[in-house]
């Protein structure tokens, strides 16, 4: 048995590539060479990845817009001025807001794995939105001949779609990104929106077998966006309870930059159980500083004292530049940071005794 180790998902678009894209935007550069920009950004987001000794690899999202909003590409029932998502920084993010129904994706997230794989031998994972974060698509005041409850129900479909697209891809394990998840309960500090998101994400995993959630992670983090967060002042010990509610068999949990990771860890492992998988920060991406493996094998040994090893495995605290236009971060830096993870991963099984 080894301590596995996996990636959240985004690393930083390169320089060229933010170029093209821009270029490709404003009408100067042709679909085709843009596309060949990705191709190039793909294959070398993959090899970098696989020179730092990762078991399982992702495509960078190179080709996503955002990791929330690749299924609205192509989308016409759409308007600008949707829900608004405030840093700590000041500034925001801001949702699109549908205008008329029915929903449907624009794009499924197997797409993006079928043009990586010709790319690498390696295991990839993928990574998927949420249907609760685009529940947030649907306006308060409700569409006119499209009710709420019609929307749910595409909104469902759409998602169980998306991963099985992965999974038909050839996706080793699929990871929903959940960020909106600590998030509202700065925005109901109640707790109801969380527990409907709960409920509406249950929803989706429950068209799935046991097997197959036992490959459909969660992540779960406070965002992370030009080197700021949108909810890391929420306690985590509002949110984990209705976490592990989620019928996933892995949760990939932002931890390295938690003030108290013991207490954290002492919360997750009254409620991880018997079957399921945790992932434990180990690396924080919106700091510059590149960790050694000295001390993330520290922060791998402490979470061993705490949870299972056989239910323990290490991630990162959240993915690197999940928005295309976020370049707070270095792509090598970024490579860096995950070769650490890896190398004090595999220091930490040594010290713990695991081949």
């Amino acid at each position: 048995m080894s301590i596995p180790t996996e990636p959240i998902g985004s690393i930083p678009r390169s320089p060229e590539l933010l170029q093209a894209i821009q270029a490709h935007g404003a009408g100067r550069l042709p679909a085709a060479v843009l596309e060949a920009a990705y191709d190039d950004a793909v294959r070398d987001t993959l090899r970098r990845f696989a020179e730092t000794g990762s078991p399982v690899i992702t495509d960078g999202e190179q080709r996503k817009s955002s990791f929330a909003t690749y299924p609205l590409e192509g989308s016409t029932n759409l308007a600008p001025d949707g829900v608004v998502i405030p840093f700590k920084d000041g500034h925001t993010r801001q949702l699109p807001r549908l205008t008329r129904g029915p929903f449907r994706y624009g794009k499924y997230a197997g797409e993006y794995l079928q043009k990586a794989k010709p790319h690498t031998t390696r295991p990839l994972k993928q990574a998927v939105i949420s249907a609760s974060a685009l529940s947030l698509l649907y306006p308060p005041n409700g569409i006119a001949g499209y009710s709420r409850e019609e929307f749910v129900e595409d909104l469902i479909r759409e998602s169980v779609a998306d991963i099985l697209s992965a999974f038909t891809a050839g996706a080793q394990t699929v990871q929903i990104d959940f960020t909106e998840g600590r998030l509202s309960l700065k925005l109901d500090p109640s707790g109801a929106l969380l527990r409907s998101f709960v409920e509406l994400n249950n929803r989706v995993l429950g068209s799935f077998s046991d097997a197959e959630r036992a490959r459909i992670g969660v992540h779960v983090c406070p965002g992370g966006d030009h080197d700021s967060t949108h909810s890391a002042d929420v306690a985590y010990a509002g949110l984990l309870p209705e976490l592990f509610a989620m019928q996933a068999g892995r949760f990939y949990l932002q931890l390295s930059s938690e003030p108290d990771r013991r207490r954290v860890l002492g919360l997750i492992a009254g409620l991880l159980g018997k079957e399921r998988k945790v992932f434990v920060g180990v690396i924080d991406p919106i700091s510059a500083r590149v960790d050694s493996p000295e001390e993330v094998c520290h922060r791998v040994l402490e979470a061993a004292g705490l949870l299972p090893l056989s239910q323990l495995g290490t991630t990162d605290d959240c993915g690197f530049s999940p928005f295309a236009d976020d370049t707070s971060t270095a792509r090598d830096v970024a490579f860096a940071k995950i070769r650490a993870r890896v190398e004090g991963t595999a220091l930490a099984a040594s010290r713990l005794g695991i081949r």
